[in-house]
């Protein structure tokens, strides 16, 4: 079986995203500082299409993400869309009609609505019996590869917590939100013993890796 991981950009006061997340900020007020040294690369610019960008240091960082893995977890804010039910319009996800992941998706919602299949390889499900079930789901989906869980803050915390998650990377942003969404925000969160994996400096980021120390 493989790991459960996740990679996440957070400002020296710990947020993700910034206060007042939306359809039109996704990231929230002042969110974009916090993942702009990604923003800014070759690499994750290629995964939408799109041409140019820098190559540096965090570089690898972008492109070991996704290797190893057989399949997402994510929370329904990181899915997106207007919050309670779907709707007629249903909304389709940030990525546009080739979503980068080109795997299965579970996406942890109250909301049930029927599987998404969109271009590339990427299918979302919906899973409204909780993430523990959707973890499993994704495990059963992922086989002996690594489950990616992509987002948003609640989710994380909620893994963490669970002790679900086995290994962590943190980019630290050198940026400061001061409101918005806190992934390690949980007292449960005081009971995980980390063991430091590795540590990389690059422009405009520090990158971090721990081991969850069972």
């Amino acid at each position: 079986m493989g790991k459960v991981r996740f990679s996440v950009s957070v400002s020296l006061d710990g947020f993700m995203a910034g206060p007042g997340q939306s359809v039109e900020d996704p990231l929230g007020k002042g969110g974009m500082q916090v993942h702009r040294w990604a923003l800014e690369l070759a690499a994750m610019r290629r995964m939408f299409g799109q041409p140019g960008g820098l190559v540096n240091a965090s570089t690898p960082i972008i492109e070991d993400q996704f290797a190893g893995v057989g399949a997402i977890l994510m929370g329904r804010n990181m899915f997106g869309g207007q919050p309670g039910d779907w709707g007629d319009g249903a909304w389709r996800g940030w990525w546009g009609e080739d979503p980068p992941y080109h795997l299965s998706v579970f996406v942890v919602t109250h909301h049930p609505r029927a599987p998404l299949a969109m271009q590339g390889g990427t299918t979302f499900h919906f899973v409204t019996e909780g993430v523990e079930a959707a973890l499993a789901r994704a495990r059963a989906a992922a086989g002996e590869k690594d489950v990616l869980l992509s987002g948003g803050a609640s989710v994380i915390r909620q893994c963490l917590a669970a002790g679900l998650v086995d290994e962590l990377g943190i980019s630290l942003a050198p940026v400061f939100l001061g409101r918005g969404e806190r992934p390690f925000d949980d007292p449960a969160l005081a009971a995980l013993r980390l063991e430091q994996a590795r540590v990389i400096e690059a422009p405009g980021v520090t990158h971090l890796r721990y081991r969850v120390v069972r």
